[in-house]
């Protein structure tokens, strides 16, 4: 299936559509009541500089049905290349927003990712907050590859569920091509959504709102996880500053 096309640009390389909250969560909802089999990314710096170094990984977010601007710095690429009224669609609210649609609408989510207890802790917190939400399946796969028996289970499962709206947390760029190999199998909305599952667990603080905005998010990450990310950012985030100047610029082309 061909991806949506949408008002947007190019982020070295990497479709970013310029969308807002209300319309992806809409938009997201209106495919589910139709029955297709679409995907949703989110991106970031992290997603951009990943898809640069593999054009297999880039591909697979160039061919989703939709990919939001989930950092700042990529709404701030957006606006200068054009899109000026872009905004940041960051998928652990927009995964809110989903659901909130969800309920209103009487559609089923799934959750797929995280820990068991993290699951269940956010499952609690979502329909605490959205008591009209129909969960039909939440599963936390072992960190590791599933073998092709379980993968085939997983699928059988969320297809006997009647889930229309499957949440996929299983990090970048696990969960974009986890979503990509499933979306001829799935016939529901995927929607990958990073970090989403700690944070409405609980189990991960989410930064203050205004050092969101400023693009300082990821500061307020390294501080509260230093060991796992300190690694991350010491490489994507100067790469991307580098190769986004390069791009506004017009130092080099992105293709």
């Amino acid at each position: 299936m061909a991806s949506t096309q949408r008002e947007g640009a190019s982020v070295l390389g990497v479709r970013v559509d310029r969308t807002s909250y209300a319309e992806a969560s809409q938009l997201v909802a209106s495919w589910a009541g139709d029955g297709a089999a679409r995907y949703v990314c989110v991106a970031n710096v992290h997603t951009t500089i990943v898809a640069r170094s593999d054009t297999d990984f880039r591909g697979v977010v160039n061919a989703a049905d939709l990919v939001t601007s989930d950092g700042m710095p990529l709404v701030w690429m957006l606006r200068l290349l054009g899109a000026r009224r872009a905004g940041r669609v960051y998928g652990p609210t927009l995964m809110l927003h989903i659901c909130e649609e969800a309920a209103r609408q009487g559609l089923e989510v799934g959750f797929y990712g995280g820990t068991p207890v993290a699951v269940r802790a956010m499952v609690t917190r979502l329909t605490q907050q959205f008591p009209s939400l129909r969960v039909s399946y939440a599963f936390a796969p072992p960190f590791r590859e599933l073998t092709e028996a379980e993968d085939a289970a997983v699928v059988e499962d969320v297809l006997a569920s009647g889930t229309r709206i499957l949440f996929v947390g299983l990090g970048c760029p696990k969960q974009e091509r986890w979503m990509a190999r499933h979306r001829e199998r799935l016939p529901l909305v995927q929607v990958g959504v990073g970090a989403a599952f700690a944070f409405h667990s609980g189990s991960v603080r989410q930064a203050p709102g205004w050092l969101q905005s400023l693009g300082l998010e990821w500061l307020f990450r390294l501080a509260m996880e230093p060991r796992r990310l300190w690694r991350r950012y010491l490489s994507t985030n100067p790469r991307f500053v580098m190769l986004a100047l390069m791009q506004l610029l017009r130092l080099r082309r992105f293709d």
